[in-house]
């Protein structure tokens, strides 16, 4: 059975043409196209089976991305929502996972690789780019290789708090918490905080 896919895009012509590319997969079928936040409210509601997946940009009109994720968060907490944009600052992308996003991608990636995304995000609910969705396996290897430290800060890292406030938090200096954000880079082959915080949040390490 094919899995259904909504795009909430502000420009049409990216949003057809999104909807062409997913629709020349066997898999995958478009159920809606909408231009921003309010579209998807008044649509969702009324359609009979919720999408598998939707694909969500940031910057839209009328209701914008992060609206529209505190939204979906109060209201269907359980639907798979992804970012799919031009914004790559590491603040907002914080902010949409917090607000229960399962993931992100640039608009400029290549098709192959957003065929895996789709699929990786169906199957496990979450994709921030290769380093950060590695094989499960590796990943319950390397949690026994964890401080305690290093796992109280995983659970501070999907919040909207900065390092230093991380820092005061935890009782330790700036250079300190860097050191164990370099540590969890390392072991998990990481390389941004984003990543750290899907992680955390797929891992259970802490809760959006």
């Amino acid at each position: 059975m094919s899995k259904s896919i909504v795009i909430v895009d502000d420009h049409a012509l990216f949003g057809q043409s999104l909807k062409v590319l997913i629709n020349s997969y066997k898999d995958y079928r478009v159920k809606g196209v909408f231009t921003n936040g309010k579209e998807l409210q008044d649509n969702l509601r009324k359609m009979d089976l919720r999408p598998d997946l939707i694909l969500l940009d940031v910057r839209m009109p009328v209701m914008d991305g992060l609206q529209t994720m505190q939204w979906l968060k109060r209201e269907f907490p359980k639907q798979k929502t992804m970012a799919l944009t031009m914004e790559d600052d590491e603040e907002t992308l914080l902010r949409m996972l917090s607000f229960g996003c399962r993931g992100y991608l640039l608009k400029d990636i290549d098709p192959d690789k957003f065929k895996l995304a789709l699929d990786h995000v169906v199957t496990t609910g979450y994709f921030v780019d290769r380093e950060a969705m590695d094989e499960l396996a590796k990943r319950e290897r390397i949690k026994d290789q964890f401080s305690e430290r290093e796992v109280e800060l995983l659970k501070y890292v999907c919040s909207e708090m900065t390092y230093k406030e991380i820092a005061s938090e935890m009782n330790l200096s700036p250079k300190t918490i860097d050191g164990y954000r370099e540590s969890l880079f390392n072991k998990l082959n990481i390389k941004s905080r984003v990543g750290l915080a899907v992680y955390a949040i797929k891992n259970h390490y802490c809760t959006i």
